[in-house]
């Protein structure tokens, strides 16, 4: 939208990009919440949009989960292998209960 004006008052401009959307607030207290565990500064400009800010929280998100039982696979993923498992008569592998990877494998490979 622009509002045209003679009177030297500014001219503002709205965006019509469908493609930008506004972030969550939940999304943006997660980010706070990683920023102030990190000791780094969340710029301002970032949470104003969806992506650029799933984006810095991509970037500065630990990589490991903090728990020991972070790999195992989710119980989600063991009542459905499990479900697998007894529509074709076959045990799941142990070692899949360990690691949510070679579940996934494994799930994929006996659907």
């Amino acid at each position: 939208m622009q509002q045209a004006s003679t009177d030297q008052t500014p001219v503002l401009f709205c965006s019509n990009d469908y493609r930008v959307v506004p972030a969550t607030e939940k999304q943006i207290d997660f980010a706070r919440h990683i920023a102030l565990r990190a000791d780094v500064e969340l710029p301002a400009d970032v949470t104003s949009d969806r992506r650029r800010l799933f984006q810095w929280i991509d970037a500065h998100k630990e990589v490991s989960g903090g728990s020991p039982f972070s790999s195992y696979a989710s119980s989600r993923q063991v009542a459905f292998a499990e479900r697998i498992a007894r529509i074709k008569r076959r045990d799941v592998p142990r070692e899949c209960f360990r690691d949510r990877t070679l579940m996934s494998r494994w799930i994929d490979s006996n659907r």
